[in-house]
């Protein structure tokens, strides 16, 4: 062990602090992380007080803090490099008070996002950007990660229903960013600031989240085209057409594939959209509409489901991230692909991929939350062929760099975190880079939080000897 827990004492319970090989071994990689570092122990503290006192304590020693909820992320952004302390928060899972006449919940950081809209619904209520991923990620996580989901399209990203949060700096301060009402030009927007920051800048121990009312009428629909290009320019199409539409989803042929293998469904392998609308009166019109504009390009067909039929609408697009994976033992992904574009350049990105996928002869699944310009996809690759993970790892390159060119970004919804930190400052430049870096150094000089994360690797801060630990 690099240092001694002693330090602790006082601050934890005994309980509260484990060093077992199973639990440093489970804190030492993410979703998307095969093998990572281990952290020296894991803390579960359960206050706000107790992050605090951690904090102060690990920052006046130079103790690496890593923050660690439900480690569902893909870019390695809890993973502790630098060893040190990994802060698990799922211990903070409360829903503190739901406020219908506001809007508004306050939860702490360990609740998952799937104990929202249960708690919410009580009043009518619901939080709408939650992602697909939320009955396994915690609030704390999408707020560290700037997360957004199917629903972005019509409801925005989780950080546009952040109103305030309560932060701990990395010397043990608490402060409150934002507030309660829902605007204000009150000083600089601190709360802006930790949204997205991968717990480098804060940890978020509490959040208050806008709330807003369930829509009163439902429907959904799966839209199946003969070619890839008509099926994103139909998507484009809606976006451009202004149609008021709640999800829109693209599935191309090789994804439906999967995906019917995985969930047992039965689909033609085909390019498909997948759609939902929200409304509280006229929804047939808002259906018209867009089926009017999906008409222009050519449709093999248009399925319409109703709200008791949605679960079974979306059974194959809600389970493709662990269809990708299970479809083929001797090709694993290489890695989760998130970048987002302009909604005019969602077609030629994805036609960008499949060339690169012909080029390099892999398979190149392409799904993904078509109406914001977002893209997922990866390159299934021979673990053991040297040469087909070289070829996948360029191909993964080419069109991260290809989003930046054409005016996206390299990571729509996953962050920065570990594998995307030599993009950085290929798509902000050096200049806003370095002022990211001084925000860091501002707030967190000791590099406490998170160290190596999100800067590019040159920039990583190195931890002091652990002689000076104990």
């Amino acid at each position: 062990m690099a240092f001694e827990t002693g330090f602790l004492e006082g601050h934890l319970d005994d309980e509260q602090v484990t060093t077992t090989a199973d639990t440093l071994e489970s804190h030492a990689t993410d979703w998307g992380t095969e093998s990572g570092t281990e952290p020296d122990a894991v803390v579960y503290p359960a206050e706000t007080a107790e992050v605090a006192d951690v904090l102060a304590a690990a920052s006046e020693r130079g103790v690496p803090v890593t923050p660690y909820a439900a480690g569902t992320s893909l870019e390695g952004n809890p993973v502790p490099i630098q060893g040190g302390i990994s802060m698990n928060l799922t211990r903070m899972d409360k829903i503190l008070a739901v406020r219908p006449d506001d809007l508004q919940i306050d939860v702490q950081p360990g609740v998952m996002g799937s104990e929202i809209d249960p708690a919410a619904g009580e009043h009518g209520l619901f939080l709408p950007p939650l992602p697909a991923s939320a009955d396994i990620s915690t609030i704390g996580g999408m707020i560290a990660n700037a997360a957004s989901g199917m629903q972005t399209v019509k409801y925005g990203e989780v950080a546009d229903w952040v109103l305030e949060l309560e932060v701990v700096l990395a010397d043990g301060s608490i402060i409150t960013a934002g507030s309660r009402a829902v605007k204000s030009s009150s000083g600089y927007n601190l709360r802006d600031l930790f949204v997205g920051s991968e717990g480098t800048l804060g940890v978020v121990t509490r959040a208050t989240l806008e709330l807003a009312g369930r829509p009163a009428q439902q429907r959904g629909g799966r839209v199946l085209f003969s070619s890839l290009s008509e099926a994103t320019a139909a998507v484009a199409d809606v976006v451009q057409s202004g149609v008021d539409v709640a999800r829109i989803e693209l599935v191309d042929a090789l994804s439906a594939r999967m995906g019917n293998a995985y969930s047992g469904t039965d689909l033609p392998d085909l390019p498909m959209v997948f759609l939902e609308f929200h409304a509280d009166h006229g929804i047939d019109e808002v259906v018209a509409s867009c089926r009017a504009v999906m008409d222009a390009h050519s449709p093999e067909r248009f399925e319409l489901a109703d709200e008791a039929e949605m679960d079974d609408l979306w059974q194959l697009r809600r389970d493709l991230a662990f269809a990708v994976r299970a479809y083929d033992p001797d090709r694993q992904p290489l890695h989760p692909g998130d970048v987002t574009v302009p909604i005019s350049e969602y077609g030629p990105i994805i036609e960008y991929a499949k060339q690169l996928g012909t080029e390099h002869d892999l398979l190149v699944p392409c799904f993904g939350h078509a109406g914001d310009g977002n893209v997922h996809y990866t390159a299934l690759v021979d673990p053991t062929d040297p040469d087909q993970i070289e070829r996948g790892q360029a191909l993964y390159a080419d069109i991260v760099q290809r989003a930046i060119d054409v005016g996206g970004t390299a990571t729509g919804e996953h962050g920065i975190g570990l594998g995307k930190r030599e993009y950085l400052e290929a798509e902000h430049g050096t200049e806003t880079v370095a002022a990211m870096r001084a925000v860091k150094n501002a707030l967190d000089p000791s590099g406490t939080l998170n160290p190596g994360k999100i800067f590019p690797a040159g920039d990583d801060w190195q931890r002091a000897d652990p002689e000076e630990f104990r």
